[in-house]
């Protein structure tokens, strides 16, 4: 074992804090689910709502009294000490269109990096009751049970998802379709929650683009530990400085199919 994955291994006392968050913020969302939530837009024309806001100020708060060495890397509120070994990465609520819209769809995402990679991640689907989580070498569980993707090795046979492609741009729209009408099912939307199916067996890829690492970071590590593999469009490791295409598979079969159609794209 490394140096670094032995540092990785080591950090229970961090992921029992962010478990218990967990807890305390989803009990916020819920108190603003498919009620009055202070809907608004960001400069940036993306939404925000009060449980946004709530969650992540709570969070930082904590963060700088129980770790005050560590960075931050939040959705709502920056930045800071990203030059720092360890960083937190939070996104309050993951899918804050589906939360405005009453749709159960969205999560909060919670992980710790350290030195670039994920040593834990946390999606919480306040909503469902399901949470997903993975400390680097202990494998992934739902709800305290052990998960595995399905292991499908071809997209002729594999279900694909991604949120939304009515961002896309016209070659990543392209790929997009091209992996589409090469697998057996595609769906649209589910923000964090499609990475959960993934983990436990239920999708089998998925395809993004114009992601941040609040919204990637903390499902790297839980895709890893559930058997399967995520990546950027170019096949490297996703990072807190990645440029957002996210590509992540149910094996490392299925992973290279779909690279291979990626690259092959024009």
């Amino acid at each position: 074992m490394s140096e670094q994955d032995h540092r990785l291994e080591h950090l229970q006392a961090e992921f029992d804090f962010a478990a218990s968050f967990a807890d305390s913020a989803r009990q916020t969302a819920l108190s603003y689910f498919r009620g009055p939530n202070g809907l608004s837009w960001k400069s940036d024309e993306t939404p925000v709502t009060l449980a946004d806001t709530e969650i992540e100020r709570a969070f930082r708060d904590l963060v700088q009294m129980r770790f005050p060495k560590d960075g931050i890397y939040g959705e709502e509120t920056g930045v800071s000490g990203l030059e720092c070994e360890r960083v937190w990465v939070v996104d309050p609520i993951d899918g804050t269109g589906a939360f405005a819209t009453g749709s159960p769809l969205f999560g909060i995402l919670l992980a710790l990096v350290v030195s670039e990679r994920a040593a834990f991640g946390v999606i919480d689907a306040c909503a469902t009751g399901e949470r997903w989580t993975a400390q680097r070498g202990m494998g992934a569980k739902l709800n305290n049970v052990t998960c595995a993707t399905s292991n499908k090795t071809s997209l002729a046979t594999a279900s694909l998802a991604s949120t939304s492609i009515h961002l896309l741009r016209a070659r990543e729209r392209r790929v997009f379709d091209c992996l589409s009408s090469e697998a057996a099912i595609t769906r649209l939307g589910g923000d964090c929650y499609a990475y959960g199916l993934l983990a436990s067996g239920h999708l089998d890829l998925i395809v993004e683009t114009g992601l941040k690492p609040f919204d990637f970071m903390a499902v790297t590590v839980i895709i890893e530990e559930a058997g399967g593999v995520i990546s950027d469009w170019e096949g490297q490791p996703l990072t807190l400085n990645s440029a957002g295409d996210v590509l992540a598979a149910a094996s490392a079969e299925l992973h290279a199919q779909a690279l291979r159609i990626i690259h092959d794209t024009e």
